[in-house]
């Protein structure tokens, strides 16, 4: 079972996200099985933040003096997190930020869609993957799509 802890420090959220906790609810019940961790509590938080909060993690962790539109902090390597799923049945992946004002440029329409790309972009982060590499970024494209084909 997956739970996720989601925190606001934005109130322009809630207008587009009403009822967070239903939302993330449903869409992990529709996640690939692999995921879905049926005999383990994981967990990881996912902060709705805005442009002046997000600029400054960016720039006290990454080093990068701008606001952008998500920030994953895994908790663990992809290595780790594979030993610690073996022997442990809670595991805590990490933290998730996304950025309201980076979000609200898309179309009412297609908000809820670019924001589940966002956070499963994120959550895949979370997962170990990363994209500094091209084979790495590919391998991390096909678990995303994965996931997104599961939510829709």
């Amino acid at each position: 079972m997956i739970n996720i802890d989601v925190f606001s420090e934005e109130k322009a959220w809630s207008k587009k996200l009403k009822k967070k906790e239903l939302f993330f609810k449903k869409i992990c019940k529709s996640f690939p099985k692999k995921y879905k961790f049926f005999k383990k509590k994981v967990s990881f938080t996912l902060l709705l933040s805005n442009n002046k909060s997000i600029k400054k993690l960016n720039k006290s962790f990454r080093n990068k003096n701008k606001s952008t539109d998500i920030l994953s902090f895994p908790h663990q390597t992809k290595k780790e997190l594979k030993k610690l799923s073996i022997l442990n049945s809670k595991i805590y992946l990490g933290d998730i930020i996304i950025n309201f004002r980076k979000m609200n440029k898309s179309s009412e329409l297609l908000f809820k869609s670019h924001f589940n790309v966002l956070w499963i972009h994120g959550l895949v982060h979370l997962f170990g993957y990363d994209h500094k590499k091209d084979n790495n970024y590919k391998k991390m494209q096909i678990v995303e799509k994965k996931f997104l084909r599961k939510i829709r």
